[in-house]
């Protein structure tokens, strides 16, 4: 199954299209809306509320949980025609909050964009397109968490633009990376790199690290995407490390360096959309990291998903702007594809999930939710798990 989406997603890219921001294209995110707006001020948020029960599993009943997921607000501010500020000041579960985007963005030539501050790595689809109205199911695939840690963002600058005689968009930056080591272990086995993300937050900066993300158009109506990431995780150990050699190996051990690759693909056609991502990370030094914090981290991650929706609302004569996708869709992720040869790999971090669902988008930027999961590990004896979904995603 794996070889069949890679080979898929990787032919795609010979004959992939994507739409010329601001010339039609209708999946801006919120950072391309407010750069491209006429507006001196831009205003605007997203909202995602949830109502998610665990099914009777092994005869055990548990609780729902209803939560105010995420609420953003989203501002910017036009100083000229070509240098704009973007913001994004997100409230999670209503008491924790965070800045998941504050740049600038500076616009050269009709090429490109110099960018700089807090800015999404550009890596897969949703953690750049991950306002709720833009995907299927309430919650984000898991494939997007736990090896694209959405909401994936560091500090740094470079260079994004549109090079129209070449069908070519890009993204390339130099940034801050991962934190590894703060005191304690930020990495595991389970959760792979996502406890690193520093979020601009007084970052750890001991080594740079380099991203960049090519989309290739030409076809209407398929968007298909590379992207890499490649560099070094922080260590606090490194301030004011000496020029001994223990301080210096000591320091050495708690850094990992990490090459990850995506191929992403969307396709969407009247009624019909379908969209896909693979996901690959090889992580060095986790020999040396594992036995300096007692951890299991592991040295690959592997994920990937298919997934197609239709709008039934097309079936029908109906006069509507409204539409009522029914989806599926199908992820694979293992943190623990590869292990060095001391550790034993730990096959209930090789999980898959099916999500079947509905999205009702009653209005553009309004979409009602309702979907089934079924969650399975790889691991011998384990069972599956069971759990429905409602809630809403607002975009304006």
């Amino acid at each position: 199954m794996k070889k069949i989406i890679i080979s898929l997603i990787a032919s795609a890219l010979t004959l992939a299209s994507y739409a010329q921001i601001g010339q039609g294209d209708t999946t801006l995110n919120s950072a391309d809306r407010i750069i491209l707006s006429n507006s001196k001020i831009t205003l605007g948020g997203y909202a995602q509320i949830d109502y998610n029960q665990a099914l009777n599993n092994n005869g055990t009943n548990k609780n729902g949980k209803m939560d105010v997921h995420r609420m953003v607000f989203l501002t910017g501010y036009k100083f000229s025609d070509n240098v704009s500020f973007v913001t994004e000041l997100e409230l999670e579960h209503v008491k924790e909050v965070y800045v998941e985007q504050a740049f600038v963005n500076w616009r050269l030539n009709d090429y490109m964009n110099f960018r700089g501050g807090l800015m999404l790595v550009p890596m897969g689809i949703v953690n750049e397109y991950h306002e709720p109205v833009t995907y299927n199911g309430i919650e984000r695939p898991n494939l997007d968490k736990y090896i694209i840690p959405s909401t994936w963002r560091e500090m740094g600058a470079g260079f994004s633009g549109t090079i129209a005689e070449l069908n070519l968009r890009y993204q390339a930056y130099i940034m801050n990376g991962f934190s590894s080591f703060d005191g304690s272990a930020k990495f595991s086995g389970k959760s792979a790199l996502r406890g690193g993300r520093q979020k601009g937050a007084e970052s750890t900066f001991s080594n740079l690290n380099y991203t960049s993300k090519i989309e290739y158009y030409g076809i209407s109506k398929l968007k298909v995407g590379v992207s890499g990431y490649f560099g070094k995780s922080q260590s606090t150990l490194y301030n004011n490390v000496g020029d001994e050699n223990f301080e210096s190996a000591t320091a050495d051990s708690s850094v990992v360096g990490l090459s990850m690759v995506s191929l992403d693909a969307r396709y969407k056609n009247k009624g019909f959309e379908a969209r896909a991502q693979y996901v690959l990370g090889n992580i060095s030094n986790t020999t040396q990291y594992n036995t300096m914090l007692g951890t299991n981290l592991g040295s690959s991650i592997q994920g990937y998903y298919i997934e197609a929706g239709y709008d039934v609302l097309r079936l029908f004569p109906l006069k509507t702007d409204k539409r009522l996708v029914v989806f599926g869709r199908y992820e694979n992720y293992d943190t623990h594809n590869k292990v060095e040869k001391e550790m034993t790999k730990n096959e209930s971090y090789n999980r898959t999930d099916v999500t079947l669902g509905l999205t009702f988008h009653i209005a553009s930027g309004v979409a009602l939710k309702a979907d089934f999961q079924q969650f399975k590990k790889e691991e011998a004896g384990s069972s599956i798990s069971n759990q429905v979904n409602f809630g809403i995603g607002v975009w304006f």
